[in-house]
């Protein structure tokens, strides 16, 4: 074999996913696109929280969300730089079923994600452009189809479309952030924005503060949430090294893309109580359009759209390559680790996603997004827990990255946001979390039939993988699957006694009147929908107790008695 030959296979993985070499500026772009793409969706924290607050969270969940996952997700990335990411992580530190659930979770919160991208760009268009449903969804199916193209060329492309459009995206909130502070004060209502006032309503009790909080923690923590995404392409990047070091980088500079446009935009227009992302509110472009001229509208609707783009572009990759990794432990249908031979892609995997987000697209945005932070929030759970877990059985010199301060530290950053996490969860609210917990108990039901149907890893190494032959499964999972189940029922055990108190069950205050569901359904029945939602988490509380319950005595007859 000549030279070049061996060069060419060097650069050529398994099943013939292509390597790429990859520069930092590019992770860095990637990154940025995969976190933020701009500050689209902090509009919608303003008035929930009030100006004060918002502030006040965009510069506390960089410490206590942002940064901790970050420095986990390059510590893990730079000992286990492969493909697939924090699936492989959790799978090394937890085992087979628990890395399917974390790669399962977060695959589909991506895939969801995709979808609401589209869904954003397409109503950006349309309300800019006064376009009617044809010409919406054509707008829709364009950038699917565009960027669908991009990724089946390969990593490469779609890190060039990245940095492009990242610069684009920086460049027009560096001209907010400008345009705020040159204009600062320079609206009627601007003393009262200035004064940074906590809420928009005066709090009467925690619950109240909690329903303040509620109101943009879940924006917050999804506008910085992605940092783990580049991961799982870590096995396509000749150097992967080069990711956790455009992971530092990317987290302070996102820091400043969000917090100092938004101080300068409260700053220099305020009308803080009527920031939001629907037609007739006030954003990002209002600030440039109020001081500089009508012409910055219509740019900062085509900088929405291009940050939209460059966002659905790069989850894209991130999002197929879940499923490849999976299929390639033969826990999901093994046609998605097909590869284009040209380009060496996993085209069926980018397909995948290209088809779900075409599907997904004609949705309304709301019913898209609610099943999203919840599944990523479990994922990154997972993905703390194993980090502790892996720090403890690799050797320190395999690491080439490790967060400063030794295991305490470590414990201390990776505790903190899983109890940020925990937090979040119950006071997303009620809806949010039946759905959240129906979709994660899609995992188990998942991984039964693809563990049956596929062999799992015990295919790939049965002496390393044992299987267990009375259930099909791997040894010892029937316990974990009981585990899992536990643990759901005593967080809906918690959300039964928390959640009336919280929403007000029972009372006028219940979801504010029915102001919460004002454009969704007219003229509904509050209590007839508290009584459905409340009679469902009871009725869900109790399958999971029961299907604890057998599971765990099941464990105690199939399973070897030293699983038990």
């Amino acid at each position: 074999m000549t030279q070049k030959q061996n060069n060419s296979a060097a650069q050529v993985g398994e099943h013939g996913l292509k390597k790429h070499d990859i520069k930092v500026s590019t992770v860095v772009f990637m990154i940025f696109c995969l976190v933020a793409a701009g500050c689209y969706g902090i509009e919608e924290m303003i008035p929930e929280c009030g100006p004060g607050l918002t502030i006040i969270m965009l510069c506390v969940l960089p410490f206590v969300w942002a940064l901790p996952f970050g420095l986990v997700a390059s510590e893990l990335g730079s000992v286990r730089p492969q493909e697939g990411g924090y699936y492989k992580w959790v799978q090394e530190a937890l085992g087979e079923f628990w890395g399917f659930q974390a790669g399962w979770w977060r695959t589909i919160s991506i895939y969801i994600d995709n979808a609401v991208y589209v869904i954003l760009a397409g109503g950006y268009a349309a309300a800019q452009w006064d376009l009617g449903w044809t010409g919406e969804f054509a707008i829709k199916a364009a950038m699917v189809i565009v960027f669908t193209w991009i990724n089946i060329r390969g990593v490469k492309d779609v890190g060039i479309a990245s940095t492009i459009l990242s610069i684009l995206v920086m460049v027009a909130f560096g001209l907010v952030a400008v345009c705020g502070f040159m204009n600062w004060g320079g609206n009627a209502e601007t003393a009262e924005t200035i004064s940074f006032q906590l809420t928009a309503y005066e709090a009467e009790g925690a619950s109240d503060w909690l329903f303040f909080i509620a109101g943009g923690i879940s924006v917050g923590m999804w506008m910085y949430s992605g940092y783990e995404s580049m991961s799982t392409i870590a096995g396509e990047v000749k150097n992967p090294q080069v990711i956790p070091k455009g992971t530092l980088i990317t987290i302070p500079l996102i820091m400043a893309v969000y917090i100092l446009p938004t101080i300068a935009g409260l700053g220099s227009l305020g009308q803080w109580d009527n920031w939001g992302t629907e037609a007739g509110t006030v954003g990002y472009s209002d600030v440039v359009q109020e001081f500089w001229g009508p012409a910055f509208g219509v740019f900062f609707v085509l900088v929405a759209i291009f940050a939209q783009c460059s966002i659905f572009n790069t989850y894209i990759a991130s999002g197929s390559r879940g499923f490849f990794s999976l299929a390639d432990d033969n826990l999901a249908p093994p046609v998605l680790v097909k590869c284009d031979k040209k380009h060496g892609v996993p085209y069926i995997a980018v397909l995948t996603v290209a088809i779900s987000t075409m599907i997904l697209c004609m949705l309304p945005f709301g019913f898209v997004i609610i099943l999203d932070v919840h599944m990523l929030i479990a994922s990154y759970i997972l993905v703390y827990i194993s980090a502790m877990i892996l720090r403890k059985r690799i050797p320190s010199e395999e690491y080439k990255f490790k967060v400063p301060g030794g295991f305490g530290f470590l414990a201390v950053i990776c505790i903190i946001p899983i109890c940020v996490a925990l937090f979040a969860i119950f006071i997303n609210g009620s809806d949010y979390y039946i759905g959240g917990m129906t979709a994660m108990a899609t995992g188990p039901l998942l991984y039964i039939i693809w563990r049956k149907m596929y062999g799992g890893l015990t295919k790939k190494d049965p002496i390393a993988f044992p299987g267990n032959s009375r259930t099909g499964l791997a040894v010892g999972d029937v316990k974990r699957i009981s585990l899992l189940f536990l643990f759901m029922t005593i967080m809906n055990a918690i959300t039964c006694v928390f959640v009336p108190w919280y929403e007000a069950w029972g009372t006028d205050d219940a979801w504010e009147s029915g102001d919460y569901f004002d454009g969704i359904v007219e003229n509904i029945n509050v209590d007839s929908i508290v009584n459905v939602i409340g009679t469902y988490l009871y009725v869900f509380t109790a399958v999971c107790a029961v299907i604890c319950i057998i599971t765990f005595f099941i464990s105690k007859k199939v399973e070897p008695a030293k699983q038990r």
